[in-house]
């Protein structure tokens, strides 16, 4: 069958743009993508950076990086470092220096304090218990503080001294007062700052009450001057309070907000909170595990960012939401490593195989290309009287449509001889542990008439091939909704077992020895390998499996 096309998806937002420069609505696109710094990027963010980095690049504006970092608690330098590493790995720059929310503090209490003045914010001292229930539900409306009444200079007496840190933490809480019957439950008297001791990553201790998220985005906005504030459909429902905060407050512009439907991937979770927990009880070894979803986890598998791009490009950009087929992503980094990775052999269950009628002492030098279509170069092949091939190359008492070596049958050893099976010897448990094997001399790269071969086998040369580590690397989750727990259980009960399978005393040939961290190859009829980017070296070669060969998407 043939391979399926590789084709950019319809992105809705890219007409919106079109048609507001062609309107002269603005002069020059400024997107943002603004990550909290409370864990790694996950595949799902990529969507959102390809988005918006994509849209600036393409339409010649310009997208910043701003951290919203209201959340002191919960984010670490860590995060921030990795996320800045993500967005450059997969290509991007932001404009200028990176941002924080953080950097607006000042103007941000400012517009608090205006808020107030102009009787549209108040000191409000119910728990976050009572807050709650005077909230109301999505059936019945909310019911007023008993302290929404309070006056201009009562408010801003107590917001000064929450301010100051006079309060312990959660003892009141800065509200807009704008309609508790609304039924928009965001809209329902909001909380615009909170009070929070906590030390914080950028500015120390000089604050202890932090704004919101709702409070901090659309003026963070305002003052980049951003014209297309792009964000995830849970997002629609507070538009109305974005855009309430831009009617109220003297921004010096109103950006729009325009929403898309979030990534959802089978067989994955990009809950922060539960990738964090994945992380904290060991259930995978941090944030960078091959296995795990997040942006440095595919990078330390394997995968290339002209990957990641173009399986958002695949998946398009729209309103409707749905499921997508993790099939399509493994599709995606197939295509990439099909079309650019170097060829090489690694036998990962040697069975070492002696070839009688070879002369002893001979070694033939072969010369195998590194790609079978580019021309990156040849690699170099010592072949002799003793090789390594695969354990699971060989049956005595083959399945129905075998096709590699048997008793007394014949196969091509990659790039080599023809060869015999004459005799299997065993150890005293039955196990093979050696084959003899003849070869003929006359079909180095050659197929005689009448000959016929039921199969070609990849193989490593004894006595020059390299010991190596592999890691065999599988989906993390054996459910397609893995985070649909069943019978009061977890998402952790859909942990694959077999999601890491560890091999040692793999033989790779000799030109894997050079391997760099993060080189990737295909190792012959095994899958699409790459060098571990932290335990393989010079001394100790360890490959991390990216993908296997078959597809399970696009008919392959």
């Amino acid at each position: 069958m043939s391979k399926p096309e590789i084709t950019a998806a319809t992105n809705f937002l890219r007409a919106i743009v079109q048609a507001d420069l062609d309107a002269g609505k603005h002069a020059k696109i400024i997107t943002r993508f603004p990550p909290e710094p409370n864990g790694y990027l996950h595949i799902g963010h990529a969507k959102s950076i390809c988005l918006n980095f994509g849209l600036a690049e393409e339409f010649g504006g310009q997208c910043n990086l701003r951290f919203d970092d209201t959340n002191p608690a919960k984010e670490d330098q860590e995060y921030i470092d990795a996320i800045k590493a993500d967005v450059e790995w997969l290509g991007f720059k932001w404009a200028g220096d990176e941002h924080y929310a953080s950097d607006y503090f000042e103007q941000l209490h400012a517009w608090a304090v205006y808020l107030i003045e102009a009787g549209k914010a108040y000191v409000c001292d119910l728990t976050p218990e009572q807050a709650r229930e005077y909230r109301g539900s999505l059936t019945e409306p909310g019911r007023d503080s008993p302290f929404r009444e309070r006056s201009v200079a009562e408010n801003l007496e107590l917001f000064a001294r929450m301010k100051a840190g006079e309060f312990p933490d959660g003892a009141r809480a800065l509200r807009a007062k704008i309609d508790m019957a609304s039924p928009n439950m965001n809209l329902r008297d909001p909380i615009l700052y909170r009070i929070r001791h906590a030390h914080h990553h950028q500015t120390g201790d000089k604050w202890c009450i932090y704004p919101s998220y709702d409070f901090t985005h659309g003026q963070s906005d305002a003052i980049e001057g951003v014209t297309h504030s792009i964000c995830t459909l849970e997002f629609e429902d507070h538009r109305p309070l974005y855009e309430w905060f831009l009617e109220n407050l003297p921004v010096p512009v109103r950006p729009r907000q325009y929403e898309f439907a979030r990534l959802n991937l089978n067989y994955t979770v990009t809950s922060k909170r539960k990738l964090k927990q994945l992380v904290d009880e060991r259930h995978v070894n941090g944030w960078d595990d091959p296995r795990m979803s997040t942006l440095s986890g595919f990078r330390r598998r394997g995968y290339t960012p002209a990957s990641i791009r173009t399986f958002c490009d695949m998946i398009g950009v729209n309103r409707a939401g749905g499921v997508v087929d993790v099939g399509m992503l493994e599709f995606a980094i197939r295509d990439d490593l099909d079309a650019n990775a170097a060829r090489a052999m690694c036998v990962l269950k040697p069975l070492k195989v002696v070839i009688t009628n070879y002369p002893e002492g001979q070694v033939e030098q072969l010369q195998l290309p590194r790609h079978p279509k580019q021309d990156i170069g040849v690699r170099v092949l010592p072949f002799s009287r003793e090789i390594y091939i695969d354990a699971s190359d060989f049956e005595e008492n083959p399945p129905a449509g075998y096709k590699r070596l048997v008793p007394g049958g014949e196969v091509r050893l990659r790039g080599s001889y023809v060869i015999r099976a004459d005799e299997a010897l065993k150890d005293a448990a039955g196990n093979i542990v050696e084959l003899r094997c003849s070869y003929d001399e006359n079909t180095l790269g050659k197929n005689p008439e009448g000959r016929k071969v039921k199969g070609v086998i990849h193989w490593v040369p004894l006595a020059e091939s390299i010991e190596c580590e592999v890691r065999l690397y599988d989906r993390l989750f054996k459910s397609a909704n893995p985070e649909k727990a069943e019978q009061g259980g977890s998402f952790l009960d859909n942990i694959n077992p077999d999601s890491l399978v560890v091999l040692q005393g793999c033989r790779a040939e000799p030109s894997l020895a050079s391997a760099t961290p993060q080189e990737r190859f295909q190792f012959e009829r095994e899958g699409y390998f790459c060098a571990d980017s932290r335990d393989s070296g010079p001394d100790a070669l360890v490959f991390n499996r990216t993908v296997t060969l078959r597809d399970s998407w696009g008919g392959q």
